[in-house]
């Protein structure tokens, strides 16, 4: 806890995370507050903690240090159901040191909940699985109150939890059915209620489903699915950092002869793998795939134990593990990827600086901020930060009934047809991170223009393109008519 509260994030680092806190003033994920599928008891979690925290970023944040405190310690005894006391200890030094895991800890995202609930998850079911009856009932009330938090872990841990109960009969198999469709129905129906109905929020889904999963399934390219099994070795990297290496040593004597538990694991991660190979996966989005790394810290830490305590030069040993775990922190706070603590205080610095500038040299009256799908620096933070400011979504989007653009106002978004132009004299495009990618993409909104019709402004310390609103058709050719 104390490694997770010292490194927390103080801003909403991505785009998600803004549209969470969004969602907590106003459950609509057809206006993406949240995005679908709406995550609905994460987001009435968060509104728990909001009232003693009394900020939307500090509260997501708690639950993801309070879900990572609760991951390790469900990874702990998990490990220690397989391998002993000994080998768990080594889990909670690798989850602590953890650079992926440390990162999804202190910022306002949902991945590392998904993580905690697929740990307890498989400890109950692998409990249910080797004959504690017990455990049926109170895993399959945390099966269907995980899909609460993230639906998606309906459909990755399902597997998992069948292949657990499969033998279960009469009326422990009943009340295992039962307890699934209650606990479900009852945050369900509350959520479809609150987003419009069920039509309302089946189209919102099924609208985010069209424009952005399914157009990068492999059907689209079947080459994705070499690049996402590269993505995701490079992924596990990122989880491990330098405990990767076990993945390339010998076997633990406790890991040998055990084909229950290896059907077991594979009815746990298997499901995922597919998904992410086959169907979608977003690097952006690497916290995906920490729903399927509790079984792996797990045989990770008895290959880690068995490395240290059996064999000569055991100082030796414990130098080299010791250096592994001084090199993840070290990767941690200083690597130059979105999913360190130098990424996440840079952004923040930027984050602050631009709304000081913003905010202070522009009249909201009069000036329309544009802003970009980005997951940093984006449309979403440019109409959080700066709530005063209308800011509107390029591009436009299509929907069945044309094309729309999203609006933000008081931290409050609307989906309209037509772009709110008339009391506005220019628009100025929100500075988007320093990068060639988008630079890039820039220039490319740029060449819509005729060239030389953008000015760059210095606001304040920011240097940002504008131009007087009669250019926004070009942009917006249907919403800006």
């Amino acid at each position: 806890m104390a490694t997770r509260i010292l490194c927390r994030s103080h801003l909403l680092y991505d785009l998600d995370s803004v549209n969470f806190a969004l969602g907590m003033a106003r459950f609509d994920p057809g206006a993406q507050q949240p995005h679908p599928p709406g995550y609905f008891l994460y987001v009435c979690l968060a509104r728990v903690v909001n009232l003693f925290l009394r900020d939307p970023n500090t509260a997501l944040v708690a639950i993801s240090i309070a879900a990572s405190c609760g991951a390790a310690w469900v990874i702990y005894l998990l490990t220690e159901k397989w391998f002993g006391r000994g080998a768990a200890r080594m889990s909670i030094l690798l989850f602590l040191a953890s650079p992926l895991g440390w990162f999804h800890g202190i910022v306002a995202l949902t991945y590392m909940v998904e993580a905690f609930f697929s740990a307890l998850i498989g400890y109950l079911c692998w409990r249910a699985y080797s004959g504690e009856k017990a455990c049926i009932l109170p895993a399959t009330v945390a099966f269907a109150l995980a899909a609460g938090f993230r639906p998606s872990t309906a459909l990755l841990l399902a597997p998992l939890w069948l292949f657990s109960i499969r033998r279960t009969r009469g009326i422990r198999l009943g009340l295992a059915i039962l307890a699934a469709v209650a606990v479900t129905l009852a945050w369900f129906l509350p959520m479809t209620a609150a987003a419009g109905g069920f039509r309302s929020y089946f189209e919102a889904l099924a609208h985010l489903w069209t424009s952005v999963p399914g157009q990068r399934t492999t059907l689209s390219s079947p080459w994705l699915a070499v690049a996402r099994v590269v993505t995701m070795a490079w992924i596990l990297v990122l989880v491990f950092g330098s405990a990767s290496v076990l993945a390339f040593g010998p076997k633990a004597k406790e890991d040998a002869g055990q084909p229950r538990r290896a059907g077991f694991v594979w009815a746990w991660i298997a499901p995922g793998l597919l998904f992410f190979a086959l169907v979608f996966l977003n690097f952006v989005n690497s916290g995906y795939l920490l729903v399927l790394c509790p079984p792996l810290f797990a045989f990770a830490a008895t290959r880690l134990y068995t490395f240290v305590s059996y064999g000569d030069y055991r100082v030796v040993r414990w130098a080299a593990v010791t250096a592994g775990a001084a090199a993840n922190c070290a990767f941690f706070f200083f690597a130059p990827l979105y999913c360190s603590y130098k990424s996440v205080r840079e952004f923040e610095t930027n984050m602050t600086a631009i709304v000081q500038d913003f905010g202070g040299n522009l009249d909201s009256g009069t000036t329309l901020i544009v802003g970009f799908d980005s997951h940093f620096l984006g449309y979403r933070h440019a109409g959080y930060y700066l709530p005063h400011f209308v800011t509107v979504q390029y591009p436009e989007l299509a929907y069945p009934g044309g094309k729309r653009v999203f609006v933000m106002h008081e931290r409050n978004t609307e989906v309209v047809g037509r772009l709110p132009t008339e009391h506005f004299e220019r628009f100025v495009f929100f500075p988007l991170p320093q990068g060639d990618q988008y630079t890039t993409f820039l220039d490319t909104v740029q060449s819509k223009l005729p060239r030389g019709a953008l000015a760059t402004a210095v606001i304040g310390r920011q240097k940002a393109l504008t131009g007087p609103v009669s250019l926004l058709p070009m942009l917006f050719p249907e919403t800006a008519r």
